[in-house]
Protein backbone atom coordinates (compact mmCIF):
# COMPACT_ATOMS: atom_id res chain seq x y z
CA UNK A 1 0.00 0.00 0.00
CA UNK A 2 1.47 3.47 -1.12
CA UNK A 3 0.79 6.94 -0.29
CA UNK A 4 1.96 10.17 0.41
CA UNK A 5 2.93 11.98 3.84
CA UNK A 6 -0.49 13.39 5.76
CA UNK A 7 -3.01 10.99 3.49
CA UNK A 8 -5.21 8.29 5.57
CA UNK A 9 -4.41 4.72 4.83
CA UNK A 10 -6.94 1.83 5.75
CA UNK A 11 -6.06 -1.47 6.11
CA UNK A 12 -8.84 -3.65 5.75
CA UNK A 13 -9.68 -7.29 7.92
CA UNK A 14 -11.83 -8.47 5.04
CA UNK A 15 -14.24 -9.02 7.62
CA UNK A 16 -17.97 -8.10 7.87
CA UNK A 17 -18.84 -8.55 11.81
CA UNK A 18 -16.80 -9.10 14.09
CA UNK A 19 -18.21 -11.86 16.92
CA UNK A 20 -18.42 -11.90 20.65
CA UNK A 21 -15.90 -14.46 20.73
CA UNK A 22 -13.65 -13.25 18.43
CA UNK A 23 -10.00 -11.66 19.22
CA UNK A 24 -8.29 -9.09 17.10
CA UNK A 25 -4.67 -7.67 17.18
CA UNK A 26 -2.95 -5.57 15.24
CA UNK A 27 1.12 -5.39 14.93
CA UNK A 28 3.62 -3.36 13.46
CA UNK A 29 7.49 -4.08 12.44
CA UNK A 30 9.69 -7.04 12.57
CA UNK A 31 9.05 -7.50 16.37
CA UNK A 32 5.38 -7.65 16.22
CA UNK A 33 4.69 -5.27 18.21
CA UNK A 34 0.95 -4.15 19.15
CA UNK A 35 -0.57 -1.61 18.82
CA UNK A 36 -4.17 -1.94 18.81
CA UNK A 37 -6.57 -4.90 20.14
CA UNK A 38 -10.20 -5.82 20.21
CA UNK A 39 -11.42 -8.29 22.69
CA UNK A 40 -15.32 -8.55 23.08
CA UNK A 41 -15.19 -11.12 25.73
CA UNK A 42 -13.61 -8.83 28.02
CA UNK A 43 -15.33 -6.27 26.54
CA UNK A 44 -11.19 -4.85 25.69
CA UNK A 45 -10.89 -2.72 22.75
CA UNK A 46 -7.72 -0.12 22.49
CA UNK A 47 -5.01 1.16 19.98
CA UNK A 48 -2.42 3.19 21.05
CA UNK A 49 1.47 3.12 19.36
CA UNK A 50 5.13 2.05 20.26
CA UNK A 51 7.93 4.84 20.89
CA UNK A 52 4.87 7.47 20.39
CA UNK A 53 5.02 7.23 16.82
CA UNK A 54 1.30 6.26 16.60
CA UNK A 55 0.15 8.79 18.75
CA UNK A 56 -2.80 10.02 18.25
CA UNK A 57 -3.62 8.42 14.22
CA UNK A 58 -4.80 5.10 14.56
CA UNK A 59 -8.71 4.37 14.19
CA UNK A 60 -10.00 0.95 15.10
CA UNK A 61 -13.41 -0.04 13.50
CA UNK A 62 -14.72 -2.15 16.11
CA UNK A 63 -17.32 -3.62 13.82
CA UNK A 64 -14.64 -5.06 11.06
CA UNK A 65 -11.68 -4.43 13.02
CA UNK A 66 -10.05 -2.72 10.32
CA UNK A 67 -7.28 -0.42 10.83
CA UNK A 68 -7.08 3.80 9.73
CA UNK A 69 -3.74 5.44 10.27
CA UNK A 70 -3.85 9.10 9.41
CA UNK A 71 -1.67 11.61 9.22
CA UNK A 72 0.85 8.96 7.97
CA UNK A 73 4.64 10.17 7.89
CA UNK A 74 7.57 8.08 6.18
CA UNK A 75 8.55 6.73 9.67
CA UNK A 76 5.31 4.22 9.84
CA UNK A 77 6.86 2.62 6.65
CA UNK A 78 6.89 -0.98 7.32
CA UNK A 79 4.75 -4.23 8.05
CA UNK A 80 1.52 -4.77 9.44
CA UNK A 81 -0.07 -7.60 10.56
CA UNK A 82 -3.64 -8.33 11.72
CA UNK A 83 -3.95 -11.90 13.87
CA UNK A 84 -7.76 -12.81 14.02
CA UNK A 85 -9.36 -15.79 16.62
CA UNK A 86 -12.18 -17.27 15.29
CA UNK A 87 -13.98 -20.39 16.82
CA UNK A 88 -10.15 -21.06 18.33
CA UNK A 89 -8.58 -20.49 14.86
CA UNK A 90 -5.86 -18.12 13.87
CA UNK A 91 -6.15 -16.45 10.28
CA UNK A 92 -3.70 -13.56 9.50
CA UNK A 93 -3.03 -11.08 6.95
CA UNK A 94 -0.07 -8.75 6.22
CA UNK A 95 0.15 -5.30 4.76
CA UNK A 96 3.31 -3.16 3.64
CA UNK A 97 2.96 0.42 3.68
CA UNK A 98 5.41 2.47 1.95
CA UNK A 99 5.13 6.45 2.48
CA UNK A 100 6.58 8.74 0.26
CA UNK A 101 7.67 12.11 1.16
CA UNK A 102 5.91 14.81 -0.94
CA UNK A 103 8.32 16.38 -3.81
CA UNK A 104 9.92 19.54 -4.61
CA UNK A 105 10.30 20.86 -7.61
CA UNK A 106 13.29 20.20 -9.24
CA UNK A 107 15.93 22.95 -9.83
CA UNK A 108 17.54 23.85 -13.14
CA UNK A 109 20.80 26.32 -13.07
CA UNK A 110 23.42 27.40 -15.51
CA UNK A 111 26.14 25.39 -15.37
CA UNK A 112 30.34 26.86 -15.32
CA UNK A 113 32.68 24.34 -14.75
CA UNK A 114 35.47 25.25 -12.75
CA UNK A 115 38.17 24.24 -15.53
CA UNK A 116 35.94 25.48 -18.32
CA UNK A 117 37.22 24.33 -21.74
CA UNK A 118 38.97 27.20 -24.22
CA UNK A 119 35.99 26.79 -26.70
CA UNK A 120 32.40 26.83 -25.57
CA UNK A 121 29.77 25.42 -28.54
CA UNK A 122 27.23 24.40 -25.84
CA UNK A 123 25.14 25.54 -23.52
CA UNK A 124 25.57 23.22 -19.98
CA UNK A 125 22.93 22.88 -17.67
CA UNK A 126 22.34 21.26 -14.51
CA UNK A 127 19.21 19.91 -12.87
CA UNK A 128 19.41 19.22 -8.76
CA UNK A 129 17.88 18.21 -5.55
CA UNK A 130 18.63 18.53 -2.04
CA UNK A 131 17.77 16.04 0.40
CA UNK A 132 15.70 13.71 -1.25
CA UNK A 133 15.05 9.65 -1.49
CA UNK A 134 13.72 7.05 -3.28
CA UNK A 135 13.47 9.48 -6.53
CA UNK A 136 14.21 9.55 -10.30
CA UNK A 137 15.56 12.63 -12.01
CA UNK A 138 15.50 12.85 -15.39
CA UNK A 139 15.82 14.90 -18.89
CA UNK A 140 13.39 15.09 -21.46
CA UNK A 141 13.62 16.43 -24.84
CA UNK A 142 9.78 16.90 -25.36
CA UNK A 143 8.04 13.22 -24.50
CA UNK A 144 11.83 11.29 -25.42
CA UNK A 145 13.59 10.49 -22.29
CA UNK A 146 17.44 11.85 -22.57
CA UNK A 147 19.14 10.25 -19.43
CA UNK A 148 18.21 9.73 -15.73
CA UNK A 149 19.85 9.36 -12.36
CA UNK A 150 17.93 7.28 -9.55
CA UNK A 151 18.49 7.39 -5.53
CA UNK A 152 16.97 4.54 -3.16
CA UNK A 153 18.75 5.98 0.11
CA UNK A 154 18.19 9.69 1.59
CA UNK A 155 21.01 11.47 -0.76
CA UNK A 156 22.48 15.04 0.32
CA UNK A 157 22.19 16.31 -3.18
CA UNK A 158 21.28 14.29 -6.94
CA UNK A 159 21.84 15.90 -9.99
CA UNK A 160 21.87 15.53 -13.71
CA UNK A 161 23.50 17.35 -16.83
CA UNK A 162 22.24 18.44 -20.20
CA UNK A 163 23.65 20.58 -23.07
CA UNK A 164 22.49 22.44 -25.98
CA UNK A 165 23.13 24.56 -28.20
CA UNK A 166 22.38 27.91 -27.91
CA UNK A 167 20.09 28.08 -30.47
CA UNK A 168 18.41 25.37 -29.82
CA UNK A 169 14.55 25.43 -30.15
CA UNK A 170 13.54 22.18 -28.87
CA UNK A 171 11.52 21.68 -25.20
CA UNK A 172 13.21 20.44 -22.66
CA UNK A 173 12.11 19.57 -18.96
CA UNK A 174 13.99 18.12 -16.00
CA UNK A 175 11.26 15.44 -13.95
CA UNK A 176 11.40 13.94 -10.24
CA UNK A 177 9.22 11.31 -9.49
CA UNK A 178 8.41 8.14 -7.02
CA UNK A 179 6.03 5.60 -7.70
CA UNK A 180 3.41 7.69 -6.90
CA UNK A 181 3.63 11.21 -8.10
CA UNK A 182 6.26 13.67 -10.19
CA UNK A 183 6.91 17.33 -10.31
CA UNK A 184 8.39 19.42 -13.54
CA UNK A 185 10.40 21.94 -14.37
CA UNK A 186 10.31 23.18 -18.06
CA UNK A 187 13.79 24.58 -19.26
CA UNK A 188 13.91 28.15 -20.36
CA UNK A 189 16.99 28.17 -22.96
CA UNK A 190 16.55 31.60 -23.48
CA UNK A 191 17.07 32.83 -20.27
CA UNK A 192 19.42 30.44 -19.16
CA UNK A 193 21.57 30.00 -22.21
CA UNK A 194 22.65 33.33 -23.10
CA UNK A 195 25.96 34.09 -25.04
CA UNK A 196 27.27 37.26 -22.99
CA UNK A 197 28.30 37.74 -19.11
CA UNK A 198 26.21 36.39 -16.39
CA UNK A 199 25.99 35.18 -13.49
CA UNK A 200 24.52 31.60 -12.89
CA UNK A 201 23.87 29.26 -9.75
CA UNK A 202 25.77 26.44 -9.71
CA UNK A 203 24.87 23.42 -7.26
CA UNK A 204 28.15 21.79 -6.12
CA UNK A 205 27.98 18.20 -4.53
CA UNK A 206 28.82 19.35 -1.20
CA UNK A 207 25.30 20.75 -1.33
CA UNK A 208 26.45 24.50 -0.23
CA UNK A 209 25.31 27.10 -3.26
CA UNK A 210 27.43 29.86 -4.73
CA UNK A 211 27.35 32.23 -7.23
CA UNK A 212 29.87 32.09 -10.20
CA UNK A 213 30.08 35.00 -12.41
CA UNK A 214 30.75 33.51 -15.57
CA UNK A 215 31.94 35.40 -18.94
CA UNK A 216 30.54 33.35 -21.93
CA UNK A 217 31.02 34.34 -25.37
CA UNK A 218 31.00 32.12 -28.52
CA UNK A 219 34.97 31.49 -28.39
CA UNK A 220 35.41 31.20 -24.41
CA UNK A 221 34.42 30.66 -20.93
CA UNK A 222 36.02 32.98 -17.75
CA UNK A 223 34.92 32.36 -14.36
CA UNK A 224 35.59 36.04 -12.77
CA UNK A 225 34.64 35.17 -9.22
CA UNK A 226 33.36 31.93 -6.91
CA UNK A 227 31.26 33.42 -3.60
CA UNK A 228 30.26 30.92 -1.35
CA UNK A 229 26.94 31.21 0.36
Amino acid sequence: ISAMEGDSVTLHTDVTELQRDNVLLWTFGPQDTHIAKINRVHNETFHNGADGRFRDRLKLDSQTGSLTITNVSTELNGLYKVEIVIENKVSSKDFIVKVYAHLPIPVITRYCPLNPPSSVSRCELLCSMLNVSHVTLSWYKGNSLLSSISVSDLSSSVSLHLKVEYQDKNSYSCVLNNPISNQTQHLDITQLCQTHSDVSNVLVLTGRRFDVECDITDKSTQIHKLISK
